[in-house]
């Protein structure tokens, strides 16, 4: 999916919302852990509930490869589920030596078929150009993250700036707006002017809203540039909005039309 077809999604269903299946099978109600491939029976009902409300769904592949061969089986039919068109982020945080890139770059965007992946760029280029050779297909470094470990490393300063702004400034070396993302959390939303000035047309992956406590509005307010610029993630607060089987389906679309609602507010308001 290139830069401008996700743009026209974002534009068409007015909403920058992934869903995120984190699909933990300990979570799940009964009548799925009951079924024979419970993980993608839950997330063909997810999709099925919020499909028209998001842009797309992030898969961390952890939840998936928890459980070997049939987690992964559940990944693919998972993917080859969401229907066509929808954005497909494999959240894998891969990060190793070329050869070995190249290897992971195949399988996620060649026998997956996923749009993107997440990538820890800390081994540097030649860890990251491999996913860059596939047109239409995005590479995801970790720029800011949500978690509180974030500080230990990536607000580390050289030469004047901390450690993820220099990542933004390698990684747009590396690739260009049309096919490198940052990931930036939502629960850093006064760092978004800072990000910006690295990383001005890129779109930007911001995990943290809802069960996180990140601020969609405040992440908006810095972080917005005139392709919208942003891909909002947001997992347990959907589909884990309901522990019921009978409800869960209305409580998760409900929770992402909400979210909706209100990225088609701010839209508006800026006057996208």
């Amino acid at each position: 999916m290139t830069r401008q077809q996700l743009f026209e999604q974002i534009t068409e269903k007015r909403s920058f919302l992934l869903v995120g299946l984190d699909t933990e099978l300990a979570k799940l109600p009964a009548e799925y852990r009951a079924m024979e491939d419970p993980i993608y029976e839950f997330n063909k009902m997810i999709i099925d509930a919020t499909h028209d409300l998001c842009v797309g769904y992030k898969l961390n592949t952890a939840f998936y490869e928890a459980h070997g061969a049939k987690g992964w089986e559940s990944m693919r039919k998972t993917l080859e589920y969401i229907p066509q068109g929808l954005f497909k982020l494999a959240d894998a945080k891969r990060g190793d030596i070329g050869n070995t890139s190249r290897m992971y770059a195949e399988a996620f965007f060649k026998t997956l078929s996923c749009d993107a992946i997440t990538l820890s760029p800390y081994m540097g280029h030649d860890s990251v150009t491999p996913y860059l050779e596939y047109p239409g297909k995005w590479a995801i470094l970790l720029g800011l993250t949500s978690n509180p470990g974030s500080q230990d490393l990536q607000m580390l300063q050289a030469d004047g700036l901390n450690f993820f702004e220099q990542v933004l400034k390698a990684g747009n070396t590396w690739g260009t707006a049309e096919n490198t993302m940052f990931v930036v959390g939502a629960t850093h939303p006064e760092m978004f002017a800072n990000v910006r000035k690295h990383a001005p047309d890129n779109f930007l992956l911001v995990p943290g809203i809802g069960a996180q406590g990140g601020d969609l509005g405040e992440v908006c307010k810095y972080g917005l540039n005139d392709k919208v610029g942003l891909l909002v993630a947001a997992s347990r607060s959907i589909i884990f909005a309901s522990n019921s089987a009978t409800d869960i389906a209305a409580k998760a679309r409900a929770a992402a039309e909400e979210i909706q609602q209100e990225m088609h507010g701010i839209m508006v308001s800026v006057g996208m």
